[in-house]
């Protein structure tokens, strides 16, 4: 049987800089999670076959984090469909994101990802939450015009040839999976909030994994489950699954002691290290312009978290 949680027995708090580092250092793995998929998608590997490593990666660490806790594996009545539709979110927001980075760079396409606290705000409104708020719209704004300078979109609608045949895709790919995962945030947070973390956890992984198998199996995305053709595509498979495992399992055993409150902004450090790593590892460089637009992207982000605990 599980521990009964409560108050008293909840672990201290890591000292704030403590936290800050640790939290920057799980935003760079999740970033090299991305840039080692690149290199895969470079080398021939399939999107399916990325997704699948990285899903049943982490789902066996998370299989061996609930053993350890002893959690239950029984939801909660009414929660059992709610929870799939999470898990089915989560595999688009993965299917997503992964095509976009295989189509632009890496860091657009973690910027596109990054308008999640935007989509969320306007989800949560039309569903009949509270309407954002005068600061949270300018912020929103803000977040907007600086995708715009990103993206250098006057330059993409004076010669849309000159960015890039897979740009118009890649820029798509990546709002679809905010998009989508800021749906799947809304569902946990209104439909699931009585499933403990790391059960809904473990299910959404196990879910994607399923889903991309099957989706592999019947053939959907063309190529999904190609091998990579060179030796750098096997070392990027193996390093995105475990860089995406380690972040994610020690985010969620850390998480009680991290203050998400008041350190969750550090996670939007990801970007910045993504645009190192493609530099790096891709050689994947912005205009000035673009990176003055990433800035005002991430500072906006920032802003609107922090506006919303204020």
């Amino acid at each position: 049987m599980s521990t009964p949680y409560s108050a008293s027995t909840a672990p201290a708090p890591f000292p704030r800089p403590i936290a800050l580092v640790l939290m920057c250092g799980l935003a760079t793995l999740f970033a090299a999670n991305h840039v080692s998929a690149r290199v895969a998608f470079d080398a021939g590997a399939g999107l399916l076959l990325a997704i699948v490593l990285r899903s049943g990666t982490a789902s066996l660490a998370l299989t061996a984090l609930v053993v350890f806790q002893r959690k239950s594996l029984r939801l909660p009545a009414g929660t059992g469909r709610w929870q799939l539709l999470v898990g089915l979110l989560v595999a688009v927001q993965s299917l997503c994101l992964y095509s976009a980075v295989a189509r632009i760079p890496v860091v657009v396409a973690l910027l596109l990802m990054n308008t999640l606290p935007l989509q969320l705000a306007l989800l949560s409104w039309a569903l009949g939450g509270p309407r954002p708020t005068g600061r949270a719209a300018l912020i929103m704004g803000i977040i907007l015009v600086g995708l715009v300078v990103v993206l250098d979109v006057p330059a993409w609608l004076g010669d849309p040839e000159a960015m890039g045949p897979g740009w118009p895709a890649g820029v798509g790919f990546g709002l679809a999976a905010a998009t989508a995962f800021a749906g799947a945030l809304w569902i946990t947070e209104h439909r699931l909030a009585t499933v403990g973390s790391t059960l809904r956890s473990l299910l959404t992984m196990l879910t994607v994994l399923v889903a991309m198998v099957i989706a592999g199996g019947l053939g959907l995305v063309p190529g999904g489950m190609a091998l990579p053709q060179s030796l750098p595509g096997w070392v990027g498979l193996a390093l995105l699954a475990l860089c995406y495992a380690v972040a994610f399992s020690v985010l969620f055993i850390t998480v009680p002691r991290l203050d998400m409150a008041r350190n969750a902004p550090a996670m939007n450090v990801e970007p910045v290290a993504a645009l190192m790593l493609g530099y790096l590892v891709l050689g994947q460089t912005l205009s000035p312009v673009q990176l003055v637009g990433g800035g005002i992207v991430l500072a906006g982000v920032v802003f609107l978290g922090l506006s919303k605990r204020a």
